[in-house]
């Protein structure tokens, strides 16, 4: 595998860079995460119009750009950097790939086009009451009715999923347990029977929503009763992606610090002189990039194909949550009283550290799976 970025990439990332910059300063992300929808519609149709980010990694057969999960990391390592409020990670990290995982070819060419022109926003719901991540906790049911599917139950935790205009859920047909009877299917955003309701959550800059679905209409997304493997796939994917993306966010904070520290003045000197400052800078450095090699690693392994993917995900995903929220703890101390307060930008980070460290799973649930994968 290849440990270096290209020329081209390297572009593309100072490119992104700029644009992010200049449409998501600080000011805008406070003004978007008080909102309820957490975006703006307009800005989120110009950025994909000018960029066409949410068709990076769709091939070109369905309107996207054809590329690999290694620039897609890119852009979710920006975005991450930026705190970008904006549906991207639920519409192309998570309801994208588990279109791509499980659809046909004829539904991927119908769903897919209107996705990759930022036409369409959608998510994808799996997670349910006790926020569980695995095959076996799915309980919402579909029962054929006609050529379609009736559902029923609630799913929790779902990111943008009180805005989204497509809805791809896991359900299972009613008796099965396991991985057994497990399927994808597509629900309109508005559809009869869809109650969506937004969830009060620590990190406003990420919008969560409880959907239940009481008798919806739904459409088969792919086979019937052969979603388990779409499922993990799209999960090991689902990981790398937040693992890039914590990473963005963990070197902004570190890079905050460090210029702060060095025009804050104590005892005559700027307090970047002091030991104790120089060995949190040093820690911050090292976890940061230990967290990025991981990261990087983890989106080459999938766009190489890697046998080894779930553990390295896995890895991805505990590395980049421990050293995103260690290194928010060292930027909040690194800035003194005025690090715990409303008005300084740390606390902006190092909420969406804490959000990210659970979701999907903490470090300790994924050390766990890496390591039942290396030993069995």
């Amino acid at each position: 595998m290849r440990f270096s970025f290209t020329p081209e990439q390297d572009e593309f990332r100072a490119t992104l860079r700029r644009a992010l910059e200049a449409r998501s300063p600080t000011k805008e992300v406070r003004r978007l995460m008080a909102t309820e929808a957490g975006f703006d519609p307009d800005a989120w149709k110009k950025l994909n119009q000018e960029l066409g980010l949410t068709g990076l990694h769709i091939p070109e057969a369905y309107g996207g750009q054809g590329f690999g999960f290694g620039e897609l990391g890119i852009v979710l390592e920006e975005m991450g950097r930026a705190l970008l409020c904006a549906p991207f990670f639920s519409t192309a990290a998570l309801a994208t790939t588990a279109i791509l995982n499980a659809g046909t070819e004829e539904q991927k060419k119908a769903l897919l086009p209107s996705i990759a022109a930022g036409e369409t926003t959608a998510t994808f719901a799996f997670s349910e009451s006790d926020g569980g991540n695995d095959a076996s906790s799915v309980s919402t049911t579909a029962t054929p009715s006609g050529s379609t599917y009736r559902l029923d139950g609630t799913k929790s935790f779902v990111i943008d999923g009180h805005t989204a205009d497509l809805i791809v859920v896991l359900a299972r047909r009613p008796g099965s347990k396991g991985e057994e009877g497990l399927s994808f299917f597509t629900v309109a955003g508005n559809a009869p029977g869809v109650d969506r309701r937004q969830l009060k959550t620590m990190d406003e800059t990420r919008k969560l929503a409880r959907i239940a679905f009481k008798s919806a209409e739904a459409r088969l997304l792919g086979e019937a009763n052969a979603g388990a493997a779409p499922f993990a796939r799209t999960i090991q994917q689902a990981l790398v992606c937040l693992a890039n993306e914590m990473v963005g966010g963990a070197d902004r904070l570190r890079e905050d610090a460090l210029e702060y520290v060095k025009m804050r003045m104590q005892f005559g000197r700027s307090i970047a002189s002091f030991q104790t400052t120089k060995n949190k800078a040093a820690d911050m450095l090292v976890d940061v990039e230990l967290a990025k090699s991981a990261a990087y690693y983890a989106a080459a392994a999938l766009d190489e194909g890697d046998e080894d993917l779930p553990a390295v995900a896995s890895l991805a995903k505990a590395c980049a949550s421990e050293a995103y929220l260690q290194t928010a703890i060292h930027a909040v101390q690194m800035h003194g009283g005025i690090g715990f307060t409303w008005d300084n930008d740390t606390h902006l980070w190092f909420k969406r550290a804490k959000s990210s460290e659970i979701l999907f799973g903490d470090a300790n649930e994924h050390r766990e799976k890496m390591m039942q994968h290396w030993t069995h």
